[in-house]
């Protein structure tokens, strides 16, 4: 069955003057029975509104067609598109327009739903950071207000007062520098010093750096039974000691007390390692799980302020994994406990070390 629905403007116009030139013709043959006279005016007629109907569709259809090319790519067309709107486009059927017109609008709708999420990101990001300066500055304020108003005569107050006051001084340099890290792996300002070592090894290093911390909460930290054997990566050591130091502190501060931390060392398809972090503690609901790499997210803001943190720890995390162009994840439920991993680049040898 014929189909006029992607015809080009010429097919478009030649079926338009085949459909006006054969009842023409055939009503002169009609009124007048000669075949040569019909023949001549079916065959002048054709070409006549041929010629007139492609005019019309070039001169007038394809140049608002054009514009909304020109719309659609917002530049300035160089020769190369100028050549293209001249002799490509017109080639090109109705639906295919329409096609291309569609796709720019599916593109541009999500582009558009893009800047909101990333504009509604930034409104709560700079409310976060507002909040978390604000906390410590204001408690700040507080001391010294107090301490200028007779409160320094007395030496215990004093003593009290400056010893809050420092904290919360230490509180914000500890934001200031995570956020300074942060800003420098995102711009790749902070270069990797890559070399070989074994994980299990800095793993116990970690844990044997954070003893004191561990006996507090009564907590066993170990690693799990059948991943003992050595197992050597390719990485920034200090980088990944950071983000080992930074999730099992989080599992120390959102486990049970008396609970377990548990690390894993996998070797994957032979180029990779996963390591991960399982405590059995309070765990994360599913809504939240999401977005807990981002920069100040709080699952519980009151519970996270209390235990402390710049609530930093996950997105610095996050962004040393992605600097080695590895990716990080987190499994939980509520009650049963929090499970983070990342992997990481096996052993290279000699000749393939790089930074």
């Amino acid at each position: 069955m014929f189909k006029t629905k992607n015809l080009s403007p010429q097919q478009l116009s030649a079926f338009t003057a085949l459909s006006l030139s054969l009842p023409i013709a055939a009503g002169i043959y009609f009124l007048r029975p000669d075949w040569l006279i019909a023949v001549i005016s079916l065959i002048a007629t054709f070409i006549g509104s041929y010629f007139l109907i492609r005019f019309v569709l070039e001169s007038f259809i394809y140049r608002k067609i054009k514009l909304i090319y020109k719309f659609i790519y917002q530049t300035k067309a160089s020769k190369r598109e100028e050549t293209y709107y001249k002799y490509i486009l017109p080639q090109k059927g109705i639906d295919e327009v329409r096609e291309d017109v569609e796709k720019w609008a599916e593109q541009r709708s999500a582009e558009i739903e893009v800047l909101k999420t990333n504009e509604a990101y930034r409104r709560e990001f700079l409310q976060n950071l507002a909040h978390e300066f604000k906390t410590p500055i204001f408690a700040i304020q507080g001391y010294i207000d107090t301490l200028l108003g007779g409160a320094a005569d007395n030496p215990d107050v004093r003593k009290k007062f400056l010893e809050n006051a420092a904290r919360n001084v230490d509180r914000m340099v500890a934001l200031v520098e995570d956020l300074d890290e942060i800003s420098r792996l995102e711009s790749g300002e902070q270069p990797l010093y890559k070399e070989n070592f074994v994980i299990q090894d800095l793993i116990r290093e970690v844990f044997e750096t954070l003893s004191i911390k561990i006996v507090a909460r009564n907590a066993k930290c170990s690693i799990k039974k059948g991943c003992e054997s050595p197992i050597v990566v390719f990485a920034d050591k200090e980088k990944i000691r950071q983000v080992i130091n930074n999730l099992v502190v989080n599992a120390l501060k959102y486990g049970k007390i008396e609970g377990n931390v548990v690390a894993s060392v996998y070797e994957t398809d032979g180029k990779h390692v996963l390591v991960e972090f399982s405590d059995d503690g309070i765990g994360i609901a599913e809504e939240h799980l999401s977005r807990v790499f981002e920069r100040f997210y709080r699952t519980d803001r009151g519970r996270s302020r209390d235990v402390g943190g710049t609530g930093l720890g996950l997105s610095i995390c996050k962004h040393i994994i992605e600097a080695h162009g590895q990716t990080i994840h987190i499994r939980s439920k509520l009650d049963v406990g929090t499970t983070v991993g990342f992997t990481l680049e096996s052993k290279k040898s000699e000749f393939g070390r790089g930074n």
